[in-house]
């Protein structure tokens, strides 16, 4: 593992302690329609409208896949775009159907390579989406990135602020062992990290574990000396 990546999981897994994404008693299908529903909305939302699904015992490919999609959009409500994102999870069924007969087990046999160009294919997942079905779902090596990581190793001075999604995840996969168990912690502890400490506004350094390696944060404790002198 690179030195510098490695110092920095280390602190966050210190301070956060392990996360244990997704939860244990999830199955692929649910995962996959997690992934689809977080999409610009806050877990907690996905965590309502999954139960909506759990409870209309929708959570299943051939159920989903024949609901109307008003019913859907319904269901899908606390997640907000409820109308798009029942047209997207309409979309992944009828390619899972139409490619593999709607075997989630058939879709993950595929290498990762095969795997991601045909989830990007799919109407309505992008490559965080594609990513986070395979890491979490398929529980294949790939390193899912978000604007928690590009933030985060901006402010470290790791990435370019506006870094492309393919130049962020090419960095931790050129540098990090090629570990499933490894990147979804990685992943889950720069969230937290980049929600409740390295927030886009007001970010919190004094509390961050990462301040003594964080130029940002130097910068930020060098300031607020200036300004208690004057």
């Amino acid at each position: 593992m690179n030195q510098q990546l490695g110092k920095i999981y280390a602190k966050l897994f210190a301070h956060f302690g392990a996360q244990n994404w997704w939860p244990h008693n999830s199955g692929a299908f649910e995962i996959i329609v997690g992934a689809i529903l977080t999409q610009n909305t806050a877990w907690t939302n996905v965590e309502r409208a999954l139960a909506n699904l759990r409870r209309a015992k929708m959570l299943a490919p051939a159920r989903l896949h024949r609901v109307s999609r008003a019913r859907l959009a319904q269901l899908i409500r606390p997640s907000g775009y409820f109308n798009l994102k029942a047209k997207k999870l309409h979309a992944f069924t009828e390619f899972l159907f139409a490619q593999h007969r709607g075997s989630i087990a058939r879709l993950f046999k595929r290498d990762i390579e095969t795997l991601r160009a045909e989830l990007l294919a799919v109407y309505g997942i992008g490559p965080e989406t594609a990513d986070s079905i395979i890491l979490y779902a398929a529980h294949k090596p790939i390193f899912v990135v978000d604007a928690y990581t590009q933030r985060v190793f901006a402010r470290l001075g790791l990435a370019r602020e506006h870094a492309a999604y393919a130049e962020l995840q090419s960095f931790f996969m050129d540098h990090l062992p090629r570990d499933e168990k490894l990147f979804n912690e990685y992943h889950a502890l720069i969230v937290m990290l980049g929600k409740n400490i390295c927030r886009k506004t007001k970010p919190r350094c004094g509390a961050c574990p990462l301040r003594e390696i964080c130029p940002t944060a130097r910068a930020d404790q060098i300031e607020n000396l200036t300004t208690r002198q004057f």
